[in-house]
C-alpha cells in the first residue's frame, strides 16, 4: 500500500533552503524601516541580472504598497520580504514611509476640533 503524499499548500513554497538562497543566508534586516503597514514605492525599473524576488517587488510597487502587500504578493513570509526590501532601499531603488508620515502633520485634525467633538459625545 502507498503512502499518501505529504500535503503541500498550493502557491508556498517555505522551504527553508529557497529561504536561505533568496536572501543570501542572512536571516534578519538590517533596518527598521519596514513593518507591516510601511508603504514602498519603486524608484526606478528593473534591470537585467537583477534577483526575480527583487524585480517582483518593483513591478508591484508602480503605487504605494503596504509591506504585508508585497509578501502577500511574493507568497513569502514577511520577514523575508523586509530583508529584501532592505536590499532595495540600501541600492535607492524603492522609498519608504510609513503612513501617518506620509500624511504629514498638516493634515491630522485640530486638537480644538476633536475636543468639541469629544464634549458633544459625553452630551449624548
Amino acid at each position: 500500500m502507498n503512502a499518501p503524499a505529504p500535503r503541500h499548500r498550493p502557491g508556498r513554497d517555505d522551504d527553508p533552503d529557497r529561504l536561505y538562497t533568496v536572501t543570501g543566508g542572512r536571516s534578519r534586516s538590517d533596518a527598521t524601516v519596514f513593518d507591516l503597514v510601511t508603504l514602498v514605492v519603486g524608484e526606478c525599473d528593473p534591470t537585467p541580472g537583477m534577483q526575480s524576488e527583487h524585480v517582483a517587488i518593483l513591478r508591484m510597487c508602480g503605487r504605494p504598497t503596504a509591506v504585508v502587500e508585497i509578501a502577500a504578493g511574493l507568497r513569502l513570509p514577511v520577514s523575508i520580504t523586509r530583508i529584501l526590501l532592505c536590499d532595495l532601499l540600501d541600492t535607492g531603488r524603492i522609498s519608504a514611509r510609513h503612513p501617518r508620515t506620509a500624511r504629514g502633520a498638516d493634515s491630522l485634525p485640530d486638537p480644538h476640533i476633536l475636543e468639541q467633538v469629544l464634549v458633544g459625545l459625553r452630551n449624548l
